[in-house]
């Protein structure tokens, strides 16, 4: 057994019902957790010897609303080619996914130093807009992160001390990671020399799919008339 099997086991063991599902893909560990159960599971994740999970590495957040539907075909990719479907799905297609209520989901990467292990728990943020509780309580440097997923997905997390935006401007309007943000976004900004300030102005760019054109100048794909010369 596998030192990633043997953590799945025990986490099963250990957590019971508290955890809803756990897994081994690509030797990694990845646990499901309710929203409602989150801070109690990462507590003791964090102070059970046997996990000692005292390090958050990272927490981002994720939109599974276009999930299996993509434009880009990237599984075959590099075998056959940039291979692509130029016409995008349709709106209720593109909507209908997932179920509402599992479209967006923060995702949590933990270590332990102690036992040399790694641990990834994922909690589906419920409502609208959607929302989990805080584990800066449990991790301070959680702070930043949980302000990022909130900048980027509009994901509220319950109890953070001062949750506003990190990346994007203080007047930004939407969530930019979200599936459907536009590629161009809303607004387009820049510099007005006669009102000697920046300027916000709804986006001219026209959204539109680009599908490159390859030249090749080699001997192999040259016409006959050509190769004879």
């Amino acid at each position: 057994m596998t030192t990633a099997q043997a953590l799945a086991t025990r986490v099963k063991e250990v957590f019971g019902a508290l955890i809803k599902d756990t897994r081994v893909q690509h030797g990694e560990v990845t646990c499901d957790v309710d929203a409602a159960n989150l801070v109690k599971v990462c507590n003791r994740l964090r102070d059970e010897p046997e996990f000692a999970f005292q390090i958050l590495v990272d927490l981002c957040g994720i939109d599974y609303s276009a999930y299996g539907v993509a434009e880009w075909n990237t599984q075959d990719a590099t075998g056959s080619g940039f291979s692509r479907g130029v016409q995008r799905a349709d709106d209720a297609a593109y909507h209908g996914a997932v179920a509402p209520e599992n479209r967006f989901a923060v995702i949590y990467h933990l270590l332990s130093v102690a036992n040399n292990m790694r641990l990834r728990l994922r909690a589906f943020a419920p409502g609208e807009p959607p929302k989990v509780d805080s584990v800066i309580g449990v991790w301070s440097c959680a702070n930043w992160y949980e302000r990022e997923a909130f900048d980027l997905y509009g994901i509220l997390f319950e109890g953070h001390p001062d949750l506003r935006r990190i990346l994007t401007d203080y007047g930004f309007i939407g969530n930019p990671f979200r599936k459907d943000f536009p590629l161009f976004g809303h607004v387009e900004m820049r510099y007005d020399a006669v009102k000697k300030r920046v300027v916000y102005e709804p986006v001219k760019i026209e959204p539109r799919v680009l599908v490159p054109k390859v030249i090749r100048e080699d001997h192999r794909y040259l016409n006959s008339g050509e190769n004879a010369e």
